[in-house]
Order: C-alpha cells, then structure tokens, then sequence
C-alpha cells in the first residue's frame, strides 16, 4: 500500500516537473524572441496601418530592417528615422497627406516617421496592386528602377511581377523584410 502511494507521488511529481520546465521553455523561448525582434511605438504602427490599410507585421518588419526601431537612425544616404525616409520623400507625402508645418528635423519624432513612412508604403503598394515584392522593392531601389526592370523581358517576363531583382541588396533587402514581418506576425498576433 505504501508502495503504491510514493509511486503515485512519483508519478505526479514527474509530470509536475515536466509541466513545469516546459512551461519555462516556452517562456524562454517566447522571451527570447522578443527579443530577437523587438517592438516599441506599436500603437504608432497599428494606427496608421489601420488608416492607410497596411499590414501592421510588414511595417515591423520594415522597421526592424532598416533601423532595428532605433527612432533616429541616420544612413549613409541620408534617409532618416524609424522607417528610413528620404527628405525629399518626407516632404512629398507630408503635402500629400496635409501634414502642416512639418520640417525634415521631424523624421525623428517616431509618430511623424511611422505616418509618413505607412502613408508611403500604401501608395507603393497601389502602385504595384498589391505585390509585397515590387512595393518592397521601391522602397528600397525606388519606383522608377521596379518601373524598369519590369519593362525589362529578362528580369520580368509578364511585366507584371519580377522573376528575378538585379540589385542583390535590393533582393536581400526584400527577402529580408518578409522573414521579419512573418516572425513578428507569428511573436505579436494574438
């Protein structure tokens, strides 16, 4: 009878433990992930994402590739802020939107960069009906280059979508940001 009750005991206790360190894992893991692919000024992003009818996970992953959410990132081009905007492109949308007295020195200001930089990403993709690859791809090598190269037979053979990005870092860059923006859908969507 004794025998039977410390095996009971051993056998809870055992499946106590095993719940248990699972249970830090996945913690662990979910932890560790986040970390991997931080978010900061999510409602910034799901906010202008809902207003320009953008996915929420391909800005993140936008974000996370050109300035791993450091809010005023400066490249070697001069593009600037979250979303790594362009001041000419700032200004453009800016207008276009009715954003009043807005200078450059704002591109900082994570609120101004994630509208402008949303509103931008919108426009692409209805320029591009909505191919995830070419408004990708303009973002980072401009309109005018995807224009071209879906004119180009051999790197488009529809001239609707691209078989193939001539510009490696622009291919890199488009994969890129699509692995990110499926690991923070699957992290952040709840």
């Amino acid at each position: 009878m004794k025998r039977r009750k410390k095996g009971k005991r051993r056998v809870i206790t055992i499946i106590l433990l095993v719940l248990i360190i699972s249970g830090i894992s996945f913690w662990g893991i979910q932890t560790y992930r986040e970390y991997q692919y931080p978010l900061k000024y999510e409602d910034h992003i799901y906010r202008y994402s809902e207003t320009y009818g953008v996915d929420p996970y391909l800005v993140m992953g936008i974000i996370r590739a050109e300035s791993n959410f450091v809010h005023d990132a400066q490249s070697h081009v001069e593009a600037k802020g979250l979303m790594q905007l362009m001041d000419e492109t700032a200004e453009e949308v800016a207008g276009k939107i009715g954003l009043s007295n807005f200078t450059v020195d704002q591109l900082s200001n994570p609120q101004v960069n994630i509208q402008l930089g949303v509103w931008y990403l919108s426009y692409l993709l209805k320029q591009f009906d909505n191919d995830k690859t070419l408004a990708l791809a303009a973002y980072n090598a401009g309109i005018g280059r995807v224009n071209q190269w879906l004119g180009d037979p051999e790197l488009s053979s529809d001239g609707k979508t691209l078989d193939r990005i001539p510009y490696e870092e622009t291919e890199r860059y488009v994969d890129k940001v699509l692995k990110y923006a499926d690991a923070y859908k699957e992290i952040y969507e709840a």
